[in-house]
This record gives C-alpha cells, structure tokens and sequence, in this order.
C-alpha cells in the first residue's frame, strides 16, 4: 500500500465514478472538498485504491486479486503496526471482494452480533449497510406539519456550526466552518433558545445530498431529529436536490428515522468495523 499524494488524486476518479454503490463521502476526498487519504497499489498506474474519509469511513475498490497489496491491507485492517488510533468502517465494490475479505480476514472477522461493545485489536466485525431512496409521497404523508411550543427553526449559521456538539456533527464533515456555510446547507431547531439538533448537508455531488443529523443528548426523544430533517429534505425538493440517506442496519434509530422520513431501503452490502 502506497499513499498517494493529493496532486494525483485524478487517477482515481475515472475508477471511482464506475462504482454503483454510495460513494459520496469518497468523492469528497478525491475531489479534494475535504483532507483525506488515498492508498493504491501503485503509483504510477493505480489499479487498487482504498479512500479514508477523516470521519472514519471508508472504501476499497479496484483490482481485488493484487496479493501483494492484499497482504499489507490485511496488516493495515488489523492495525497490526498500531498506525490507527480509532476505528474505520469500511465499504468494497465490488462484490468479488466479500470473498476475497472473508478468505483474508479468517477467524479474525466476527459478526456484530457476536461482538462486545469495544472492539479488539486484531478484529474486523462485520456489520451491513443500508442505503435508502426518499419516497416523495411517503415523505409528505408522514410529515409532521407543525412546530411544537417554545420550538423554531433557523438555518445553521457559523455560530450554531461552531456550538454544535456530538459525532455526527457537521465539522466531521467539512472542512472548515466557512467551507460549509459556502457550500453547505443545515437547519437547526432551538427548543427555548437552546441547540437541539442539526440536520446538515454532509456530502453534494451532482444534486445528491447526502443528510447527516445530530440531536443533542438532552433532547433525544423528542422528535427534534424528524423536524429538523423535514426542513432540510424541503430545501432539497425546493432546490432540486436528492435527499440521501445512509446508515448500519444495526443502528435502529437512524433506520427507524429514515423509515418515518418516508426512506425506504434499496440495498444492504457488507459493512466492516476495522479495530484500532
């Protein structure tokens, strides 16, 4: 595995492009919207590639028969040389690599369902993915129309981008606070003056809108997430953008959320957890 500095980002791209599945937060690091990492087989004429999103996600593709880079991504996913302080979770494409992982990963690889909550050194858990599609007339018959007391909802501003707290907050995501309020969108809900939560472009490419939400702890349950998000799926059928929406199956809010939003699943692919 060999990084491939951010000038020669443009090999990627024409491979990147060919690829069916979500990969939005890739394109954001190849075209240099946000600092990533780039690994490839070679540097001169790439033909296997592995994208690491700052967030923490990220995405194999290409060649999945190069052994030699196969061997030192075994290394690197097992964090065997401790060069990773924190989890990534990773997607493939195509599916020939579900089997050359599995082969790879051997006994290493657990079910998220056989797992504990921390993660070993040495473990990859396998988790799913679901990437859904927004039904419009779903979506509008779920709608719920009105605000609650002491509830408003304002665009998200440079103060509330900065005062926003959580891990799916919109500076993951960007780069910077002026990078988002440019080139971004987000709709916040105060309850009594006070930050509830976030609803945010997390990812735009091509009129797809990928959507990242956070509530803060204190205000969880309240519905605050569908509100919030309900104005910023607005803005995208008012600006002609897709609404996008992403998340581990086994992550029962996020999925049930997206359900009530008028979401419905259109695929499942393996997820996989590498330890740090």
């Amino acid at each position: 595995m060999k990084i491939l500095e951010s000038e020669n980002y443009h090999k990627v791209t024409n491979h990147l492009m060919s690829i069916k599945i979500n990969n939005l937060f890739a394109r954001s690091v190849i075209e240099k919207r946000i600092s990533g990492m780039v690994f490839v087989d070679n540097i001169e004429n790439p033909k296997t590639f592995y994208v690491v999103h700052p967030y923490g996600m990220s995405l194999l593709f290409g060649d999945s028969k190069n052994i030699d880079f196969n061997n030192e991504f075994l290394n690197y996913s097992i964090n065997i040389n401790r060069t990773r302080n924190k989890h990534e979770w990773m997607q493939a494409y195509s599916n020939d690599w579900d089997k050359v992982l599995s082969e790879l990963y051997g006994n290493r690889m657990i079910k998220s369902t056989e797992n504990k909550e921390f993660i070993e050194i040495g473990i990859v858990e396998l988790n799913t993915r679901v990437n859904f599609k927004i039904n419009r007339e779903k979506y509008i018959s779920n709608k719920k129309m009105n605000l609650p007391q002491d509830c408003e909802i304002e665009r998200t501003d440079e103060q509330i981008y900065n005062e926003m707290k959580g891990s799916v907050i919109p500076s993951n995501f960007w780069d910077n606070v002026n990078d988002f309020i440019e080139n971004g969108i987000g709709f916040s809900l105060l309850y009594k003056n006070q930050l509830a939560a976030t609803a945010y472009s997390a990812f735009i490419h091509d009129k797809r809108l990928e959507i990242g939400i956070e509530t803060i702890s204190d205000f969880q349950g309240k519905g605050f997430a569908q509100l919030v998000c309900s104005a910023l799926i607005d803005y995208c059928f008012e600006n002609d953008f897709e609404p996008v929406w992403a998340c581990r199956l086994e992550n029962v809010g996020s999925f049930k959320l997206a359900e009530k939003l008028g979401f419905e699943p259109i695929s499942e692919i393996p997820y996989y957890r590498l330890s740090r």
